[in-house]
């Protein structure tokens, strides 16, 4: 089978290339500028009595924003894989191209993916995560899925970094769990987690049945030979088809960055609360008269708790009580009063303050984790109907939640900028490996433009649809099993050695991620 082979530039176009490189670095450039702007603003506001916090902040964003390079060179290559293998993007163009679009993707990002992962760590660990086992929690799994990403990068198998870092955060609830016993540890929330490995299972099938039937739906009602061939050469296809594709390969980019992105932002969002919870634990952009309408739901809410409570008497300590329902999951005669009190406390405290952004600095780390716990709380309870709210009373409720959700579950843009550059320079770095596996090495026969087409119609689609959901998939599992789909569909045949390979990736990333993130958490609990 002849080697992957990419046309030579001539001298205008290779100069048109160069002049499209400089202006997206340009643009790179003012990224991070903003980026360092508007943190150094946010810091001014910051007192801390040493510079610990600022190099535990500056190492664990290094390492975040990593794992989204890795990120962008791993999963992203596979959205410009059938633009470069069919010709119809030089590649410097199309990586250029795809890296705008991921960087669209991610600034446009509603945020439900990334706290929807989070959702899956111990509840304490969130709560603690400027502490020692915080630290030790987000390195662990951030180290370990960039780990496995780079292994199976190097060998060209399109692994997922979501599969991937779904496997470290199980690995640290794991080892929290190991290390703590069953009491007084959460461990791994197995419901979220079922969710979430219900979408990373039937991703690649939805990838691989939908893309073999596109192919035939499109090769029934467009009777056209050139969209089902194999590109010749160096030549680039006609002008209809490379227009199709280079939508597609749009289309999977956006899908993306709105999607994998997200990963490492509610986990930049956990480091910066971590660090420098005067900045970053509530949102300052909530204004004096949304506070207001906040204080008026959370007293609606509390009146909707008491007519639950069947009179027992208050708790010693609420959070304590919510929180062991948020960990337990089962429900106690102390429960609701408790839940009913940490209403009180966070109403109070804001009222006291005037507004979320003046919320005194020795308190606000105490007035979010009383906000998280009470609409964790308040999610298990919607989500078990236990107990059984009446309409007006739920609806109140869920208000409550919804104004909690937007003072503590937010991301700055300067975030949403700094994980597109980074998945955008991932791109531009690492793609070949993958657009290779991609192009000639998933089926027998070299993919054609309407299998290229399909797969990415697929991608774009399935992806743009579970980020609606909150649910996190993999481009890699969805994009590679619709070229396999596709293939077959075809009667391409499939090379059984690449298949293998794809599957045992696909197999062995939660086993080896979460063995490596549980150790590494291990390990850094004993440094740190």
């Amino acid at each position: 089978m002849p080697e992957l082979s990419y046309p030579q530039p001539d001298a205008a176009s290779g100069k048109g290339r160069n002049i499209g490189l400089v202006i997206f670095l340009v643009v790179i450039a003012i990224g991070a500028a903003y980026c360092a702007m508007h943190l150094a603003t946010d810091l001014q506001s910051v007192r801390e009595a040493s510079f610990l916090p600022y190099l535990l902040l500056g190492i664990a964003l290094v390492i975040a924003l990593g794992f989204e390079f890795v990120n962008g060179f791993h999963d992203t290559a596979n959205a410009v894989a059938t633009v470069i293998y069919t010709h119809s993007l030089a590649p410097n163009i199309a990586v250029v191209w795809s890296g705008g679009w991921n960087f669209l993707g991610v600034l446009t990002s509603t945020g439900a993916v990334a706290f929807g992962v989070l959702q899956l760590l111990p509840v304490e660990l969130i709560l603690q995560v400027g502490s020692s086992a915080g630290f030790a929690m987000v390195f662990a799994l951030l180290i370990a899925a960039i780990i496995w990403n780079l292994g199976t990068w190097y060998f060209g198998l399109p692994s997922s970094s979501s599969h991937t870092l779904i496997g470290s955060i199980i690995g640290v609830g794991l080892m929290n769990q190991l290390m703590h016993g069953a009491n007084g540890t959460s461990g791994v929330d197995w419901n979220q987690a079922l969710g979430v490995g219900k979408s990373l299972l039937f991703s690649p099938v939805v990838g691989f049945l939908a893309s073999g039937l596109l192919l035939l739906i499109l090769k029934a009602l467009v009777r056209v030979p050139a969209l089902y061939a194999e590109p010749k050469g160096k030549k680039p296809p006609p002008f209809w088809i490379r227009s199709l594709l280079i939508l597609t390969c749009t289309g999977v980019s956006f899908a993306h960055g709105s999607n994998d992105g997200q990963k490492g932002m509610g986990l930049i969002m956990l480091i910066l609360i971590g660090t420098v919870p005067t900045a970053y634990a509530l949102n300052k952009a909530v204004t004096p008269a949304e506070t207001q309408t906040f204080l008026a739901v959370a007293q609606q809410a509390s009146a909707a708790f008491a007519r639950y409570t069947q009179g027992a008497a208050p708790s010693t300590d609420p959070r304590a009580d919510v929180e062991a329902y948020v960990r337990t999951r089962k429900l106690t005669p102390a429960t609701l009063p408790a839940l009913q009190q940490l209403t009180d406390i966070i109403g109070k405290q804001v009222s006291e303050s005037g507004s979320m952004a003046a919320v005194p600095q020795d308190i606000v780390d105490n007035v979010r984790n009383n906000m998280y716990v009470t609409s964790e709380a308040i999610r298990l309870m919607e989500k078990s109907k236990q107990p059984t709210f009446s309409p007006a009373d739920a609806k109140a409720i869920d208000n409550f939640k919804a104004q909690i959700d937007h003072a503590t579950k937010f991301i700055p843009t300067w975030v949403k900028v700094a994980v597109a550059i980074a998945l955008g320079l991932g791109t531009m770095v690492g793609w070949k490996r993958i657009v290779v596996t991609v192009g000639e090495k998933i089926g027998k026969q070299h993919l054609t433009y309407g299998q290229g087409a399909s797969a990415e119609v697929v991608a774009m689609l399935t992806i743009g649809a579970a980020d609606m959901y909150g649910l996190p998939v993999s481009t890699t599992h969805v994009l590679a099993s619709g070229v396999a789909g596709t293939m077959a569909a075809n009667g391409s045949g499939l090379q059984w050695s690449t298949v293998r390979s794809l599957i045992l990736a696909w197999v062995l990333t939660l086993p080896v991620s979460i063995a490596l993130a549980g150790g590494l958490y291990w390990v850094f609990r004993m440094l740190f």
